[in-house]
């Protein structure tokens, strides 16, 4: 870091969400359901150096533990991330986001006659994994492609 060192305060229990493509804090924040609102200490850092990724993001959220499907949402507009668990002030566990190769109930297909799409149909949206850079993923169903554009726009309205 060229001498400085940005100084963000430590955080005693919580998760840190490190690697983070530059520019993506802001999506992951929206994933998490985070608007500032909430009464959690939220630091959140864009566009420092890293070594591994040029420029990264980070997001750390005081009081704060993410469940699985909120790291598989992190995973596909983050696949670099890595998700730090703190308790008091130390990191307890480390671990790289990966997307698995199925995701279930996550987003939707884009495919108007997927039947996943009809109202009467109790069938959760589920797709494979074709890529994991750039994100590609089938649908089960109708075998409809969404790519990293489609993931995102779903994260970030919400309607996924």
């Amino acid at each position: 870091m060229s001498g400085r060192q940005l100084l963000v305060e430590r955080i005693r229990d919580g998760t840190v969400i490190d690697h983070i493509p530059a520019g993506r804090a802001l999506i992951v924040l929206r994933i998490l359901g985070i608007t500032g609102r909430e009464g959690l200490r939220v630091a959140v850092v864009m566009n420092v150096e890293s070594r591994k990724l040029g420029r990264k993001d980070i997001v750390k959220i005081e009081n704060r533990h993410l469940s699985p499907e909120e790291v598989n949402k992190i995973a596909l507009v983050a696949p670099t991330a890595t998700i730090n668990i703190v308790r008091g002030y130390e990191v307890v566990e480390k671990r790289k986001v990966e997307l698995p190769e199925t995701l279930e109930n996550v987003l939707r297909c884009t495919n108007p006659t997927c039947i996943t799409r009809k109202p009467r149909e109790p069938v959760k949206p589920r797709f494979r994994l074709v890529s994991r850079r750039p994100v590609r993923l089938q649908c089960i169903y109708c075998g409809s492609i969404i790519d990293e554009r489609d993931v995102l726009e779903q994260l970030v309205s919400g309607s996924g």
